[in-house]
């Protein structure tokens, strides 16, 4: 799951949700020093990226990239997930979607002083270039794409992956509604895995 995902799913409180996003940047942090609400919204971003990785419809989905970028289906995925949660607020919210965003945005600068270094770089360009509505065009999610591949090291073939999305995008959009709300149901009760 990408960032928006795991907001919206993480536990109803600005420390867990910030903390949601901390699983991104949690690399070499002592998670034990943590505020309580901020390691249970690591340990929630944990669980819910391994249900993800494991529900049999995400690794269908991931079937239907070529062999040459199913390397990176993984990736793709959690980005066109936010994508297809935007374009299908309305099945699993009824908070308005505009607000949601404001909400989130607010709720991350509050607390950029609880952030790691890069957490705060990369949830400050969130902010400030508006990510999580520009997620609302498939061009977007595109280019959100080509710039992951830009940071691979090596060579791959990940940049245009975007067109392999359009090509299939019924159908993993079907699989997003199939798969989304076992995950959903998961992230309700997940907060007791550690």
């Amino acid at each position: 799951m990408n960032h928006l995902a795991h907001l919206f799913l993480a536990p109803d409180s600005e420390l867990h949700r910030v903390g949601s996003l901390l699983g991104d940047f949690a690399r070499g942090l002592d998670s034990s020093a943590l505020p309580t609400a901020l390691h249970e919204g690591l340990q929630h971003h944990r669980s819910v990226d391994a249900f993800t990785d494991q529900h049999p419809e995400v690794m269908a989905s991931k079937r239907l990239f070529s062999a040459q970028r199913r390397r990176f289906a993984g990736v793709a995925l959690d980005i066109l997930y936010d994508h297809y949660l935007l374009r299908n607020w309305h099945r699993f919210s009824t908070m308005d979607r505009e607000a949601f965003i404001d909400q989130v945005y607010q709720e991350l600068e509050n607390h950029r002083q609880t952030m790691p270094e890069k957490m705060q770089r990369v949830t400050g360009l969130i902010v400030q270039h508006d990510w999580f509505r520009s997620y609302q065009d498939l061009d977007n999610i595109g280019f959100a794409l080509d710039r992951v591949a830009g940071r691979i090291r090596f060579s791959h073939s990940f940049h245009g992956i975007i067109e392999e999305i359009r090509t299939h995008d019924v159908e993993l959009e079907r699989r997003f509604l199939a798969f989304f709300p076992d995950l959903r149901a998961h992230a309700e009760v997940c907060l007791d895995v550690d």
